[in-house]
């Protein structure tokens, strides 16, 4: 150990030690400071050692310099040892050393390996700084063979980041909220048979493309690693330290710019993807999904269109479009100024079964080896996909589906579904709409819109916003298949099928496809139709063959022909089959798990694992369960119970036993199924159990459809429940309603309709959570806000809710009252700590719910409001 006067006597203080390959001069005599190089890149790397002048201003003096060199390829092994006296002078206050090792014949002296220098100043090693020699095995320096990037998004998040699960990625941020703006990012790995070295730089600019931070990334990448994540992060744990501005991310690999992201600090934070800018790639990246390079050429995807039956119209329209892209393309590439963008969004229209997935998927091929879409691959989605059931669900779903349609297609069919009645104002579907244009106008590029659906409806939904018809280019008629067309559709699904018709059956088939075809309305299902006709006489020609003596020795043309005694059999029109689905023990068990998470119904959670139970035996045995149990279900409670979380966990569990197709809630109330002028009730509720097939129909305050009170220009309420009532029966088994309300109003509701009561076969009833429950509840909550109660603030909190259970009336709000109590226990807490000095803002600190945080929650019957409140006391 070194003693004062020792230590008085040394004149400098280490700095850094450094390692580049570069000698190009940058600012500041900066350098390009690394620690992974290729090795055909590489002929000299330098090691920059640097310190302070302790005798700055003062003297000069003389110091003694030993830079070494080693391998550990084989060992440790010494490369160069360079030893030189350096003359200090007085002016400098900080000292660089720069030497290097190699040969100037790039790829020659350096191997792959670990290496290291060692810095020794007088005497004293100060330093040592490894680095890394990497080989892709190609005698040229490519940094693309080491990794493609994937994906960047942004988040915010403490210094100590979050799990990837609880991730809100965001494309501009909240000044008031941001501490450090982190990027995920995602790179591909091209070395996947051997382990290496990836070593990222994250730069963060303002504005005025000033560096606000900068942070290097250095990982090792194992043998058979797919994918490479990091996430890299530059701000502060203070709030504040971003201001309102345009900012940049830029991600720089081997000294290659890989991308740059665009974000924003503003008043408030908006979700979504920042777009991702490659200056190695005509069309932005996606931020959600991987790019890959496709080699299809342009005139295979046109020969495979023309293959598809039929079409004609809309094969030679395709033709000419795909040729005037490609004229804009050749003029620009002449130098043309073409201020006409290139808009590739497409309007089909037609009915069902017409081909229009079909051709959204020759688009995607088809712009794709054009060069306008990275990817080309189409994600097909429709309302439920897009539309939330409650303010703020919309927009995430949105750009949820454009982020994974970035690179191809987003393909809307029934779009028209989107741009609903006028007096529907719980509908989000304009806000979808919005948030589409918004897309088409700005951020379009690397993806093509293309929405489908009715002819009628179509047109309604371009005229349901201003600015929507004028961003689609192209628009497309998909007329009905003719008879023969239809026919010849009919011999390619039995090809497909390996099936054909015998020469008797042949003239059949065609005549129940014409017939079909003269009755075709605009629900006329064109290819499905026919595809339904092969699917079926196939299904009949399998029982027919199954009912002889001798399955096994029939031959296999005997296997795959189709008699005239199979079409016979076919009952066109017929109720569709459901489906008989596994149980999916998995989400089975997870729903579970997550109805015993909540706090107290314990009654409730039994009646619901008998059930379960009675199901999953009726399942295993093979019994109909659909026809033995209805599962339409009443939930009977004061607010505040857990009747909608309760509903939605049911429609998880439904879908684990098999007995729903897609597990998904529509929910709704009185406004989302009555209308307010005569024959438009039936057609809205009608809508609302379409959206729910496969699901759960969950109606909110069900007792409002039948409320004897007068409405001006009279009620619809007892249409909407006999078109409900018939759609139960009619659909049975295709989807299930809950109905939820308070138990006095929910009792007048089964009892306005003859038919309603006996529809439901299980009812549920809520009660209001003991004080214990609450308290309970509360701290759960707390928890959520990262919070946790000192025993006094326990004590006062659990007397105080105690004291509301006790004087609580039917407005009582049960958990959304200690909702209320919580927030404002929260708001407290950070007014205190915000009158606290910066530095006493320990993390234990804020973490710590106290007494004082609670004041205002006295057990005071004075301090009640009166008459029904937020709360709702009893007077």
């Amino acid at each position: 150990m070194q003693t004062r006067n020792e230590t008085e006597l040394i004149k400098y203080k280490f700095r850094d030690l450094k390692v580049y390959c570069s000698t190009e001069w940058l600012a500041d005599n900066k350098k390009k400071y690394r620690q992974v190089f290729d090795r055909y890149e590489t002929s000299y790397l330098y090691a920059e050692l640097s310190f302070f002048n302790k005798h700055f201003d003062v003297d000069d003096w003389d110091a003694r310099i030993v830079l070494k060199c080693f391998s550990l390829k084989k060992g440790r092994k010494e490369l160069c040892d360079l030893h030189f006296e350096r003359k200090i002078s007085r002016y400098d206050n900080v000292v660089y050393i720069r030497e290097g090792w190699g040969n100037k014949k790039s790829g020659t002296f350096w191997k792959r390996g670990t290496y290291y220098w060692e810095a020794y100043i007088d005497g004293t090693k100060v330093a040592t700084k490894y680095f890394y020699v990497e080989d892709t095995g190609r005698a040229e320096h490519d940094s693309d063979a080491y990794a493609h990037l994937r994906a960047v998004r942004l988040y915010e998040a403490p210094h100590e980041d979050v799990p990837r699960e609880e991730r809100r990625y965001l494309r501009a941020f909240a000044q008031d909220d941001t501490r450090y703006v982190f990027a995920e990012i995602q790179l591909e790995n091209m070395l996947v048979n051997r382990s290496w070295y990836c070593e990222l730089v994250v730069k963060f600019y303002n504005g005025a493309r000033e560096l606000k931070g900068q942070t290097v990334r250095l990982q090792r990448v194992d043998k058979d690693d797919e994918l490479i994540d990091l996430a890299v992060s530059w701000g502060s744990n203070a709030r504040g330290a971003w201001r309102e501005d345009r900012y940049t991310v830029e991600i720089v690999f081997m000294d290659r710019l890989l991308a740059v992201v665009p974000f924003e600090v503003r008043e408030t934070a908006e979700e979504g993807y920042a777009p991702l800018i490659s200056p190695f790639q005509a069309l932005p990246l996606s931020t959600a999904q991987p790019v890959h390079t496709g080699t299809e050429k342009f005139e295979e995807v046109i020969a495979d269109l023309d293959a598809l039956i039929g079409l004609a119209d809309i094969k030679n329209k395709v033709r000419e479009h795909a040729q005037y892209l490609q004229f804009l393309q050749l003029r620009r590439n002449k130098g043309f100024d073409e201020s006409e963008s290139i808009n590739i969004h497409s309007v089909f229209i037609g009915n069902p079964g017409t081909g229009k997935t079909s051709v959204a998927k020759m688009m995607g091929r088809l712009y794709r080896s054009m060069g306008l879409l990275t990817k080309g691959h189409v994600h097909e989605v429709d309302r439920v996909d897009l539309v939330g059931e409650y303010i703020g669900q919309t927009a995430p779903k949105v750009k949820e589906a454009i982020e994974k349609a970035r690179g191809g297609v987003l393909f809307i069919d029934e779009a028209y579904s989107l741009a609903r009645a006028n007096d529907d104002t719980k509908d989000f579907g304009r806000e979808a709409v919005e948030i589409l244009v918004k897309e088409m106008s700005e951020g379009g590029r690397d993806l093509a819109v293309i929405v489908a659906g009715y002819p009628k409806e179509m047109k309604h939904f371009l005229e349901s916003n201003p600015g929507l018809k004028s961003r689609f280019k192209m628009f497309y008629e998909f007329t009905d298949y003719l008879p023969d067309e239809l026919v010849r559709i009919a011999d390619f699904t039995c090809a497909r099928k390996h099936v054909h018709f015998a020469p008797e059956a042949g003239p059949l088939a065609e005549e129940m496809i014409i017939a079909a075809y003269r009755k075709r309305d605009r629900t006329f299902g064109n290819a499905r139709f026919v595809n339904d006709l092969v699917e079926q006489a196939k299904i009949q020609m399998g029982l027919r063959s199954m009912e002889t003596p001798a399955p096994h020795l029939l031959t296999a043309e005997e296997l795959s022909r189709i008699e005239t005694v199979d079409l016979e059999r076919i009952e066109l029109g017929k109720p569709r089959r459901l489906p008989d689905l596994p149980i999916d023990r998995k989400l089975l068990d997870e729903a579970l798990a997550e109805l015993d998470r909540m706090i107290g119904i314990g009654g409730i959670k039994d009646e619901i694992r008998q059930m379960v139970r009675l199901v999953r035996f009726y399942r295993e045995s093979r019994r109909d369960v659909l026809n033995k149990f209805y599962l339409h279900t009443v939930l009977v409670g004061n607010p505040g119970t857990g009747k909608t979380t309760v509903a939605r966990i049911l429609a998880k569990i439904y879908k684990a036993l098999g007995i729903l197709e897609r597990g998904h809630i529509v929910e709704t109330d009185r406004q989302g199924l009555v209308a307010g002028f005569v024959g438009q009730t039936a057609t809205k509720t009608a809508e609302k159990v379409e959206e729910a097939i496969g699901g759960v129909l969950f109606i909110d305050e069900a007792y409002a459809l039948t409320d004897a009170a007068p409405r001006a220009g009279g009620d619809f309420g007892s249409e909407a429940v006999q078109t409900l009532l018939k759609r139960m029966e009619d659909r049975r088994g295709e989807f299930f309603v809950f109905v939820a309300g308070y138990p006095d109003n929910m009792e007048a509701f089964l009892k306005a309709n003859p038919g309603l009561r006996s529809r439901f076969d299980k009812t549920f009833r809520f009660e209001d959570y003991s004080p214990d429950d609450l308290y309970e509840i509360a701290v759960q909550m707390l928890r959520e806000e990262g919070l946790t109660p000192t025993p006094e603030a326990g004590e006062h909190l659990r007397r105080y809710l105690r004291f509301l259970h006790e004087y609580r009336d039917k407005y009582f709000g049960n958990a959304r009252t200690v909702r209320g109590v919580v927030t404002e226990a929260v708001k407290c807490q950070s007014l205190r700590l915000s009158e606290m000095p910066q530095e006493a803002r320990t993390p234990d600190a804020a973490g710590i719910l106290a007494l004082e945080d609670l004041e205002q929650f006295k057990l005071d019957k004075s301090s009640f409001s009166f008459g029904r409140s937020s709360i709702g006391f009893r007077q």
